[in-house]
């Protein structure tokens, strides 16, 4: 695994070990960020399920101005946290250790998130749809106005046209995977 693009560009980063993490892919992720460049340049970035941190960095990476991850997972927030020690990257950048449930209920104090990536485990199907209704609803105030919410899930799982305030911009497949784009639409 690799950044693909901007001031880390071709740096490696670590996954940690075992299935409980899936990280994103270096392809999937270069389509993301193609799709996503013209808004990255000083955007708030919101990386939930965070895992390495990979996707997060890459914002970092393109020009993000600053990152939010948050990461539960003993294991991945000890190899997201050393993937940006190894990069030398102090700034622009807070880790929650918690549930992303838990930062959507507590978390209003962070308004106007520019993009907020969700990339919960393929199993936990349920989460999608929470993460998502609360977005679009009581923790909408974590968005600006003109906000993109992207969710990555398996290609067979198909995910709403809407959640609340929220609708579906774009869907995106590729492989095994899926990016669904959503925006605020109220």
């Amino acid at each position: 695994m690799r950044v693909i693009a901007g001031t880390f560009r071709s740096r490696t980063l670590q996954a940690p070990a075992g299935a409980a993490t899936r990280p994103t892919s270096d392809r999937l992720r270069e389509t993301l960020f193609n799709v996503v460049a013209p808004r990255i340049a000083g955007a708030r970035f919101l990386d939930l399920y965070a895992g390495s941190g990979a996707v997060g960095i890459e914002a970092l990476s393109r020009g993000a101005g600053e990152v939010c991850f948050v990461e539960r997972a003993a294991p991945a927030l000890k190899v997201l946290r050393a993937n940006l020690e190894r990069l030398g990257i102090a700034r622009g950048v807070r880790i929650v250790s918690g549930s992303v449930a838990g930062f959507l209920r507590d978390g209003g104090t962070e308004p106007g998130f520019d993009l907020v990536f969700l990339d919960p485990p393929y199993d936990a199907e349920r989460e999608y749809a929470a993460v998502l209704h609360a977005l679009g609803g009581v923790a909408a105030a974590l968005l600006s106005s003109e906000a993109l919410v992207i969710a990555e899930h398996r290609r067979k799982d198909q995910l709403g046209d809407g959640y609340g305030a929220l609708g579906r911009t774009r869907l995106l497949q590729q492989g095994d995977a899926a990016l669904s784009f959503y925006a605020k639409t109220k």
